[in-house]
């Protein structure tokens, strides 16, 4: 069965759907983008895209920074979304790419005078890491892009070289991933996913403004929060208390939500996942799904 994709307000077949090799996004990496899960229910036999909207919202606000226009609206966007995953016909979990690029066939790194163009693609993807499993983690070499220089904000997709270079590095010095710093030597977050750490029963991770991309992920684990009862603390992180936590975890949209055994060699808690982490993973893995009534209004039922 053929696999589609959108392109140039255009459903048609991936293997047709090609750039020129001088678009200006890949010469420059100017595109800005969005990772959206879509989770298969076996029982209903419905897909559900998790929080669509949001992730739109946070498309067109890394826009603004970027210098784009967007050409769609968030009903827009969400309608093309879902007649694609129809289209795709999907019995699985899957993954949605969109990509807002700038398409000028032309040399140099202006932002304006430089039209804006729109693709999606999808495809089939389950765990990106175990999540029974804790991730060994190490402190990057690596800073995180600041806001005064590549804003972690906006989801740009020139700036996944840092996230790049920080996840390579961890990889052949035998670790999962890795913590990052920002310049001035805090926690920021993870190669590429936010993180939270359990101290004396307080979950607590940093502020929206500690060079982070304000994850999706993260601001629905904070929802759920409240709804388990568990106390939340948004506040700068030093790298010594990542070492004495109780519990960490990692979440994002690939990610999910997955424990860490270790950092820097020095085991977390235990060493096994933590009590606050599976009332998380367990409460989040039902939402996704459609499984709690209270959250369905996250969840976008694709099949008709």
């Amino acid at each position: 069965m053929s696999e589609y994709v959108y392109i140039n307000g255009e459903y048609i077949e991936s293997d047709k759907a090609v750039i020129p090799v001088r678009t200006h996004a890949f010469l420059y990496g100017t595109s800005v983008f969005e990772g959206i899960r879509a989770y298969y229910n076996r029982e209903e036999e419905q897909m559900y895209a998790f929080r669509v909207r949001e992730h739109y919202q946070r498309l067109l606000a890394s826009a603004k920074v970027m210098w784009m226009k967007s050409p769609y609206t968030l009903e827009e966007y969400a309608d093309i979304t879902k007649e694609l995953l129809k289209k795709n016909n999907y019995r699985t979990d899957a993954y949605i790419r969109p990509t807002l690029y700038k398409s000028a066939i032309k040399v140099g790194p202006t932002l304006t005078d430089n039209e804006d163009s729109f693709l999606i693609f999808t495809t089939p993807f389950g765990n990106y890491f175990d999540s029974d499993k804790g991730l060994k983690l190490c402190v990057s070499n690596w800073r995180r892009t600041s806001d005064n220089a590549i804003p972690p904000r906006a989801k740009v997709s020139g700036a996944y070289a840092n996230s790049a270079l920080i996840k390579t590095d961890a990889h052949e010095a035998g670790f999962d991933d890795a913590v990052v710093l920002s310049e001035s030597g805090q926690v920021t977050e993870g190669s590429a996913m936010n993180i939270f750490l359990v101290i004396n029963g307080v979950l607590t991770t940093t502020s929206t403004t500690d060079d982070i991309l304000v994850g999706v992920t993260r601001n629905t684990i904070l929802e759920l929060a409240k709804e388990l009862e568990i106390p939340v603390k948004e506040r700068s992180i030093d790298r010594t208390e990542l070492y004495n936590a109780d519990e960490v975890f990692c979440c994002g949209t690939g990610a999910q939500i997955v424990p860490v055994e270790s950092i820097d060699h020095r085991i977390i808690g235990n060493g096994m996942t933590g009590e606050i982490t599976k009332k998380i993973q367990a409460l989040y893995y039902d939402v996704v799904r459609g499984k709690v009534e209270k959250y369905k209004h996250w969840c976008t039922p694709i099949y008709d």
